[in-house]
């Protein structure tokens, strides 16, 4: 294999795990490394080779991937990976970390010479198993041909934001976009809790706003979860959104930009997580609208 068609995925949660499996399928030589072992064991069934530490998965590997719950897990699993990173190397840093830790992402990439692209993707569990992600990326020129059969097997499409990963373009836009899917699954969540809690027909409401301005695809799929008691496995976690959320409004700080709306959203993922449901999908916000415990 080519240096090109070689790449190391560090986090096989539920994006790393179905980034890798589709790489090995399209013929890539692929190694994964996961924290919990027995999250990455099951991708060797489609060709993976799992990694004893983040050193052996990057290995001599042209392409990085780190799919990973937050910056400051990148930065631990990256300095751990070093001893096996290939000079030359190109990163891509897919972890929605936020604006905070992208100095310290530059630094590292400096410092063990690797070339970092600015990489965070848009999807959940669903088109991510399909390799229809769409990748928000930003890096050199030079480096995007070589990165094309990667891009490929994990998504459907890229779109490339800047020349320079360390300047986040990338992770700002994802930002911006996340905020818009978490508002869109508190409203949905708050607007079946509302029927709930006024004895009105979910059903109802949907089909008063069916085929109109006010209806939407994905108003119908975080529906759908809530009242087919589809909320395991979670498309996301909510235990995730929350930790996005309050990316999200630690941007909004930085620019000087208040976001109420973001800011109450973090606090309702905080509630559900508090009553058990950290592992659902984030629908599950539906359930910070109730004191108490409630059943779908």
């Amino acid at each position: 294999m080519t240096d090109t068609a070689s790449v190391a995925v560090l986090g096989t949660g539920i994006m790393g795990a179905a980034m890798a499996r589709n790489l090995a399928r399209a013929g890539l030589d692929v190694r994964a490394w996961n924290r919990d072992p027995a999250k990455a064991e099951p991708l060797a069934a489609d060709g993976v080779r799992i990694a004893g530490t983040p050193a052996d998965a990057v290995r001599d590997a042209g392409t990085v991937i780190t799919m990973l719950y937050d910056g400051a897990a990148v930065l631990d699993v990256m300095r751990r990976a070093a001893p096996g990173l290939r000079p030359g190397a190109v990163w891509l840093q897919s972890t929605t970390a936020g604006l905070d830790v992208l100095d310290e992402f530059a630094a590292v990439a400096d410092e063990y010479g690797v070339v970092l692209v600015d990489a965070p993707v848009l999807g959940t569990r669903a088109p991510a198993e399909k390799g229809e992600l769409t990748v928000l990326a930003a890096g050199p020129a030079a480096v995007r041909p070589a990165l094309a059969p990667v891009l490929d097997a994990v998504g459907t499409r890229t779109v490339w934001t800047g020349e320079d990963g360390a300047a986040g373009s990338a992770s700002r836009l994802k930002l911006v976009l996340n905020s818009w899917v978490l508002t869109v699954t508190h409203g949905t969540a708050e607007a079946l809790a509302l029927a709930a809690g006024l004895g009105v027909d979910a059903r109802d409401f949907l089909a008063a706003v069916e085929g109109g301005p006010l209806d939407m695809g994905y108003l119908r799929a975080k529906s759908a979860l809530l009242l087919d008691g589809g909320l395991t496995p979670p498309s996301f976690a909510t235990a995730t959104a929350e930790k996005d959320a309050r990316l999200i409004v630690a941007a909004g700080e930085r620019a000087g930009v208040r976001l109420d709306v973001a800011a109450a959203g973090a606090e309702r993922f905080r509630r559900a997580v508090e009553q058990g449901h950290g592992d659902e999908d984030m629908a599950a916000s539906y359930f910070a609208s109730f004191e108490e415990p409630k059943e779908r």
